[in-house]
């Protein structure tokens, strides 16, 4: 290419695409996992100045099976078994880069925290996990989980519980949960992991199945069918009709009854003649079709029918 040429478009393209991957893909020094020739000193050696984190790390799961119960040579070594060979730490603590710390604010890349925990703990619940929305957001294994001390009754978890883990990003969920009508989470009859897993899914949502309808008639199995007369925006996805958190409508519905229904039941129904405001609950005429459950007062069996009759889903 002569100099008093124009550069063209797609080798413009091609260089911003070496320089993003290299931004992406280079450590900064201070990031390093670890020191390359660093050796073992021992758990005793980390104790000298650990005291305090090994007073609370004695409770938990990992210090019980690493101590007493080792499964390799790696799992004896105690607290260089996820922070690394040791050496160069205890000669220069102040030096982040010469082992692998679990916090943010000590700079070790996440990859290499989280390739930590997936040396032990991959598989099962963890199938799906590169990949998932948590993954790609680059949330780390400590973010949830806190090893060093048991602040939960299982799972190591940074809260007291699941969904106060989840809380601590999820706060618009939080919230919802706190709307009129709720699913039983905040009365701990369920967790945040009762529908999703947090470790990945097929799903975007990490729903525990493959899709809405599924995880919802897994409870509500009466929902399920198959139906003789079925509705269509049911067998669609529960939400079309219903919040999956919470609403401030009656058994989470995403509007108000009959409201709800209108929103697809506009033209040529018996509906159009029954909605205006001087016949709903409350007006100066309000009709008995529209009183209590509103359309459902006779089209009860809304979410399907196996009435012979049932094609209006009255019966």
């Amino acid at each position: 290419m002569l100099p008093h040429q124009p550069v063209p478009g797609h080798a413009w393209r091609l260089l911003a695409i070496l320089v993003l991957a290299w931004l992406f893909t280079a450590t900064p020094v201070a990031a390093q996992a670890a020191a390359p020739n660093a050796t073992s000193v021992g758990e005793a050696v980390c104790l000298r100045c650990h005291a305090a984190e090994d007073r609370h790390f004695g409770h938990t799961t990992h210090a019980r099976a690493f101590r007493h119960n080792p499964r390799s040579e790696r799992e004896r070594q105690v607290c260089e078994a996820c922070h690394g060979p040791g050496s160069a730490h205890a000669a220069n603590p102040t030096e982040r880069g010469t082992i692998i710390g679990f916090t943010r604010a000590w700079g070790t890349p996440v990859q290499t925290q989280n390739a930590q925990c997936m040396d032990c703990h991959q598989g099962r619940q963890r199938l799906y996990w590169p990949g998932s929305a948590h993954a790609s957001n680059q949330l780390a294994c400590s973010d949830c989980h806190n090893t060093m001390a048991r602040l939960s009754a299982s799972g190591l978890l940074r809260n007291a519980g699941i969904s106060e883990t989840c809380y601590g990003c999820h706060a618009q969920q939080r919230a919802e949960f706190r709307k009129r009508s709720h699913m039983p989470l905040p009365e701990g009859k369920l967790s945040c992991e009762s529908c999703h897993n947090p470790h990945g899914s097929p799903t975007r949502p990490l729903l525990k199945t493959n899709s809405i309808n599924e995880l919802c008639t897994s409870c509500h199995a009466e929902k399920r069918g198959p139906f003789l007369w079925e509705h269509a925006p049911v067998r669609e996805s529960c939400l079309n009709c219903h919040e999956s958190h919470g609403s401030n409508q009656a058994q989470l519905l995403v509007a108000p009854r009959p409201f709800l229904c209108q929103q697809c039941h506009t033209n040529r129904t018996h509906q159009n003649r029954l909605l205006s405001a001087a016949n709903q609950p409350g007006g100066p005429d309000p009709s008995e079709r529209l009183m209590a459950r509103s359309c459902q007062t006779c089209h009860m069996q809304v979410h399907g029918s196996n009435h012979p009759a049932g094609g209006r889903f009255l019966r």
